[in-house]
């Protein structure tokens, strides 16, 4: 019998803490396994595959044979969008801390190269939804994060807003890390992508209805 009302929501309410909690546990224990720098990328991947299928109501599906599927399945394709996402990464710092140490008519690129920055982080936040949500090559999954994240400002700022938060209560109640840091931070990172999702779905129906050719055509 299905519980309805308040003690019903405290119920789902406990459900989710619950899941969450054990996705998280499962996030941490794979990347270790995997070494972290081979199991990272992998375990993140698998986990927002995870936390996809529940925001997209299927709640009840079994969690640990997911995750672990996925982390199977995905495991060199991950690794190798994470190798692409640190040598650019690590490229992009060595130019802030050489800009900022040399000065000179360098320091007038400083603040472009700070917000250049600041749209790798942003294209890298939705890498991992556009990675379980389409079917796409990895150069494929790394164009289609970045105009994504410009073409869908509301987006890009629920995810801002919303890291925002999970960091500050992280930091202000250090012993929830261990228990919901990750999982809590891809649900919104996922929640937040989908709205960019369903604009994109309305656009490609449009566009297939007027026999037009389409953005991104498979999705999972």
């Amino acid at each position: 019998m299905q519980m309805k009302g308040a003690i019903g929501g405290f119920y789902k309410l406990c459900d989710w803490l619950m899941k969450l909690a054990f996705i998280n546990l499962l996030w941490m224990v794979f990347s270790i396994l995997g070494l972290v720098v081979l199991g990272f990328f992998p375990a993140t991947i698998a986990m927002f595959v995870v936390i996809r299928k529940m925001l997209m109501g299927d709640f009840d599906l079994p969690v640990y044979k997911t995750f672990l599927e996925s982390f199977k399945k995905d495991f060199f394709k991950s690794n190798l969008l994470g190798l692409i996402l640190f040598i650019l990464g690590y490229f992009l710092y060595v130019d802030i801390h050489l800009i900022r140490t040399t000065g000179g008519l360098l320091n007038l690129i400083y603040y472009p190269a700070l917000l250049i920055c600041l749209g790798f982080v942003l294209t890298v936040c939705f890498a991992f939804p556009v990675f379980v949500h389409y079917d796409l090559k990895i150069h494929q999954v790394l164009k289609s994060s970045f105009f994504i994240m410009l073409m869908n400002p509301l987006s890009t700022i629920l995810m801002v807003i919303g890291g925002s938060a999970v960091y500050l209560l992280m930091t202000t109640v250090p012993g929830l890390i261990p228990l919901f840091s990750g999982s809590t931070l891809a649900i919104v990172i996922m929640w937040s992508a989908f709205f960019a999702f369903s604009r994109i779905l309305r656009v490609e129906q449009a566009a297939a209805r007027a026999g037009e050719a389409t953005l991104i055509k498979r999705i999972k």
